[in-house]
């Protein structure tokens, strides 16, 4: 397809996070042959059924250009989520970026919780139980494997 607007003006890098369970952060870096005076905007999509939506808190970089965008409540309902970065400037058409994303691939799993090591001298054997990590995508334990590192001091 022929996108319109100027060559290079449209986003790089773009990438995203998701943490502390449902928090995201988006970022990018302007294009590289962008006029100074470009603002970029990001909308995003997380299933079919949603309206997309602005970014409610822009992360902006040393000159006010909008590079990033802070998510709250964030949760993983569909396959892939919609992602579209457009510009404007008063100089020139801007292209845009989208693309189709599959946010659990992006996101930072917290550590399992409440642990809790019950050990026994006279079987010589010890019990370790622990909660898996909550996840903003699923209810499913299959997804999740364990290793314990145990160092005898």
């Amino acid at each position: 397809p022929v996108f319109a607007g100027m060559n290079g003006s449209a986003i790089e890098n773009f990438s995203c996070v998701i943490y502390n369970i449902s928090l995201m952060n988006c970022t990018w870096q302007a294009g590289r042959d962008a006029p100074g005076d470009t603002q970029y905007f990001l909308y995003w999509q997380n299933s079919r059924d949603d309206d997309a939506m602005e970014c409610e808190l822009y992360i902006k970089d040393e000159n006010g250009r909008n590079t990033g965008c802070r998510f709250k409540n964030v949760s993983i309902v569909t396959e892939k989520s919609y992602f579209l970065v457009n510009g404007s400037s008063k100089d020139s058409l801007i292209q845009f970026y989208d693309e189709y994303i599959q946010l659990y691939q992006f996101e930072k799993l917290m550590p399992p919780s409440n642990i809790t090591v019950d050990c026994d001298e006279i079987k010589n054997d010890c019990i370790i139980q622990w909660q898996r990590p909550q996840i903003s995508h699923s209810n499913k334990d299959g997804c999740f494997k364990y290793e314990i590192n145990i160092k005898y001091k």
